[in-house]
């Protein structure tokens, strides 16, 4: 059964091989393709502006404040960021899966099925900020006081409710809540301001250090993020160092322990992996780092947030593996031995494609060689006892105007050839000559 099918395609071969006009088709489309390829290969190369979107939470917050860094320092790399400050954190996933929106820094604990969004990165963790009036030294001096949790749609909201619940604190009843923003709070006077204000930010906050410089407020401490973090995956344990926001009055007055959030940066899954490759590296800079006073630890880019890793992110950890690895060179020699492979093939391939070739100066010397050997059939037959010269000189003559005739279409290996041959025959002619006289 092998053999009649290895039969009849070579008989196909063989039958498209004899079809001139078939065979170029052929030809003419594996040059496309290699073509195609050569093209994109190139366009990969060759230094692109790409534009994104971006969103880095509140205005006012840090989180903003190193999305505009990374805007500024992108932007000689041909990204473009476009930054968009939406506060909500839900509607940042939505935009983010419908494809409205490219990237976002989004803190942990903000959860729903989104298959079309990846982890780019984790950065430095937020810290929860309770800022309390003085009278306020503990969680439970929070009763019967108002509480600002920011946005109602936002994550600081969502994060204060789970310490609250924790401690068993119940909005309406426990303590009342307002929801003024960031923006709000730093424009109201000192009495109309809440009694409790929870800010999620990276340390240090300007905004907190507005309201302690200017109104007074004190840090509170949490006492139990390890406890919460048994029970809530998304929070760890965090500290704010003492004098942080006041060395007179200092604030805090000690170490104090409070809420660590992990904040994501995640991405479409359609953005460009280079682009992808570029964001980290710029976010893991130096300049990054000094103008953000964050220190970002790349040992971290990895803690889950519960999204697929994209696929710069993978190019971007494997920068670092070694050059020439086992699994290196392995994949750099089955690559060679594919590339050979290739090649041969593509040699093989031209040459069936441009179909059978004869070599000219080959067979042309046959001719010639031909006609030699006839005209040493004539000398030879000359030198019998019982030549007939008159016979011989038309048998030469004949051979002659033959060879006339053919001579503008032979192309020999040694262009001399046919001066040499002609010269022969009027030797032999000449001999002829003599005989008859």
């Amino acid at each position: 059964m092998a053999e009649e099918a290895e039969k009849l395609l070579h008989q196909i071969l063989e039958r498209v091989h004899r079809q001139t006009r078939l065979r170029r088709g052929l030809a003419l489309l594996v040059m496309t393709v290699l073509v195609g390829v050569a093209g994109n290969f190139l366009y990969q190369l060759a230094p692109r502006h790409i534009t994104l979107t971006i969103s880095g939470g509140d205005i006012l917050g840090n989180r903003h404040l190193l999305t505009r860094i990374l805007q500024d320092e992108l932007r000689p790399k041909g990204i473009d960021l476009k930054i968009d400050p939406i506060v909500n954190s839900a509607d940042v996933l939505e935009k983010l899966d419908s494809g409205a929106l490219d990237l976002a820094f989004v803190p942990a604990g903000i959860g729903g099925d989104y298959a079309n969004i990846r982890h780019v990165a984790t950065i430095a963790p937020e810290l929860l900020h309770f800022l309390v009036r003085p009278a306020i030294r503990s969680i439970g001096d929070i009763r019967g006081r108002t509480v600002n949790l920011g946005r109602r749609q936002g994550s600081t909201r969502t994060i204060a409710w789970a310490v609250f619940n924790f401690s068993g604190l119940h909005d309406g009843i426990d303590y009342i809540e307002t929801n003024f923003s960031n923006e709000q709070l730093l424009s109201m006077p000192g009495p109309r301001l809440p009694d409790v204000i929870v800010i999620a930010s990276f340390v240090p906050s300007f905004v907190v250090d507005d309201l302690v410089r200017r109104h007074q407020y004190r840090l509170l401490e949490i006492p139990f993020p390890e406890s919460l973090a048994v029970r809530v995956g998304w929070v760890a344990d965090a500290r704010i160092l003492a004098y942080m926001y006041s060395v007179v009055p200092p604030v805090p007055s000690r170490d104090i322990t409070t809420i660590g959030v992990n904040i994501h940066l995640l991405a479409n899954k359609d953005v460009d992996a280079h682009a992808i490759y570029e964001i980290l590296e710029t976010l893991y800079s130096p300049a990054v780092e000094s103008r953000s006073r964050l220190k970002n630890d790349e040992s971290r880019l990895t803690i889950p947030s519960g999204f697929r890793l994209s696929a710069g992110t993978r190019e971007f950890l494997a920068r670092r593996d070694p050059l020439v690895s086992v699994k290196t060179y392995e994949k750099l020699k089955n690559a060679l031995g594919l590339v050979m492979s290739v090649l041969s093939s593509l040699l093989l391939s031209v040459k069936w494609f441009r179909g059978q070739q004869t070599d000219s100066h080959a067979d042309d010397d046959a001719r010639l060689a031909d006609y030699l050997r006839r005209l040493c059939d004539i000398d030879q037959d000359a030198a019998r006892q019982d030549a007939e010269p008159g016979a011989l000189l038309a048998r030469l003559d004949a051979l002659k105007a033959d060879l006339i005739t053919v001579l503008p279409r032979l192309h020999p290996s040694r262009a001399e050839l046919p001066g040499q041959l002609l010269h022969l025959l009027t030797d032999s002619r000449l001999k002829l000559l003599g005989m008859v006289e």
